[in-house]
């Protein structure tokens, strides 16, 4: 797309590009608080200290953990098929994700600060020839510098709530402006296309979700036979992903549920891990013992809250809780992803507030694979129900996950539309070899 960019869009520019003195003042407070490496401030500011391959490139960025982990399965086709890759992510915890689960030769960088000094620096060294970009997260410098570039840009597992699509509607010539230099919208489902189709995005094809495709995530057997053993055959249930206020509304519901299941062990992950300590302050104060995994605890017979505040280990507490909590539901945050508890069969509980979700939850809610809740009443009538039919849990399990398999294929149809574009890149490598 040519032509001159919205009054948004120009204001944006040049504020960014007055920001840049700032820059060490935002990085120094991000490193105190952990949301950046310190040793890899330099990616941050479009530096980079490893050489580009010489064949063609494909750029991926996804923003945090959840958006890398939806599309590994993604990497690991592309690279298979002997195609350079750069990943960008965007957050401590997403790069240490990368470092684990990236297949070998995927080249992993944080992605520059959205300021056009930075932004021109990354390109310049990179030289992208395909760049994707994981559900909605575009930078409006990125972006236009890409288009400037002549890069193709597809937008994959798009997504786009009510919210979101209402905050968007704010800035229709901006947002516009952008969605229109996408080559390529893969909507993740018809109310994301529908949305992003209004807001100017064409050539949209609804693809499907992508996360659904991704194996369920690993224990590590070790770790997993050790709470076994420290667990010993409890009553166990979780809450997992949970957000600042939830807590205490299942810190209730487990005192309650004590009344009936004295020996109950409630596992509490919490979305954000640095939580951890706060969350086993909260537990004390309520009167329950707590055990935090960070600091190399097992539960003992005594421990009744297990705050689960690691990174990457969500699958051992899925394996361990027949019944579990999804996070970010009874607060206003739009939910966190059932799906990975869905395919290791737990029976799912979550609040009204599921927008970012929105049609797996109502999927899964529709053949009963999960249960709304609006309070802590609602929560421990459940917990407990399940706690005395093991059966009936069971049978809410196998139907949520019955659910996430009959919505699986979006993997396949993305490469199907991704394919002419990575054909391309493999006949120009074969070009320069022969």
């Amino acid at each position: 797309m040519s032509g001159p960019l919205p009054a948004g869009l120009r204001m944006y520019r040049l504020l960014s590009a007055a920001a840049r003195p700032l820059v060490p003042i935002l990085l120094a407070r991000r490193v105190k608080h952990g949301k950046e490496h310190r040793q890899r401030l330099s990616e941050r500011r479009g530096e980079n200290g490893i050489t580009r391959p010489e064949d063609p490139l494909v750029w991926l960025h996804g923003a945090s953990v959840g958006e890398l982990a939806s599309v590994l399965p993604l990497i690991d086709r592309i690279s298979g098929r002997g195609i350079n890759m750069l990943v960008t992510t965007g957050t401590v915890t997403s790069g240490g994700l990368a470092e684990r689960r990236l297949p070998p030769g995927v080249i992993h960088q944080f992605v520059p600060i959205d300021i056009p000094r930075f932004v021109r620096r990354f390109f310049d060294h990179w030289r992208p020839d395909l760049a994707l970009f994981v559900e909605s997260d575009m930078w409006p410098n990125i972006m236009i510098e890409a288009s400037a570039r002549g890069i193709p840009m597809v937008l994959i597992n798009a997504r786009l709530s009510k919210n979101s699509f209402e905050r968007w509607r704010r800035l229709p010539n901006s947002i516009a402006a952008l969605l229109q230099r996408l080559d390529l919208c893969l909507a993740g489902s018809p109310p994301d296309a529908a949305r992003l189709s209004e807001l100017g995005a064409s050539n949209v094809i609804v693809t499907g979700n992508l996360k659904i495709d991704v194996p369920p995530p690993p224990a590590e057997p070790v770790a997993l036979a050790a709470l076994h053993d420290a667990i010993a055959g409890r009553p166990v249930i979780a809450a997992a992903s949970t957000h600042d206020g939830e807590e205490t509304v299942i810190l209730e519901a487990h005192t309650r549920l004590r009344r009936n299941f004295p020996d109950l062990l409630t596992l509490i992950a919490p979305r954000h891990p640095e939580r951890g300590g706060g969350i086993a302050e909260l537990a004390a104060a309520a009167g329950s013992t707590a055990a935090v995994r960070s600091r190399g605890e097992l539960p003992k017979r005594t421990t009744q809250i297990y705050v689960a505040d690691t990174v990457g280990e969500l699958g051992l507490f899925y394996r361990l809780a027949p019944a579990v909590f999804i996070g970010g539901s009874l607060i206003r945050h739009g939910g966190q992803n059932p799906i990975e508890a869905a395919k290791l069969r737990c029976a799912i509980v979550h609040g009204p507030h599921i927008w970012n979700f929105a049609e797996i939850y109502a999927a899964l809610d529709s053949a009963h694979g999960a249960e709304l809740i609006n309070d802590v009443d609602r929560l421990t009538a459940h917990f407990a129900a399940w706690l005395n039919d093991p059966d009936a849990c069971a049978r809410v399990a196998e139907a949520g996950h019955r659910v996430v398999e009959n919505m699986a294929g979006g993997l396949d149809r993305t490469l199907a539309s991704l394919d002419p574009y990575l054909m391309q890149l493999q006949l120009r490598q074969r070009g320069r070899h022969a």
